[in-house]
């Protein structure tokens, strides 16, 4: 079994339309709080995934 180390990690999955975020967040002890959300490729929305 693996040790948690970090309390927030994130990861990206970069397509032609889409990018879609995941963020992992929360206390070493427990299961961490997971959010995904989907962008797309424009900039207006590039620059809503930046934030």
């Amino acid at each position: 079994m693996l040790e948690a180390i970090l309390e927030c990690c994130a990861g990206l999955d970069v397509h032609q339309e889409s990018v879609v975020a995941c963020v992992l967040s929360g206390p070493l002890d427990r299961k961490p709080q997971c959010e995904i959300r989907t962008f797309g490729t424009m900039t207006e929305e590039l620059l809503e995934l930046g934030e």
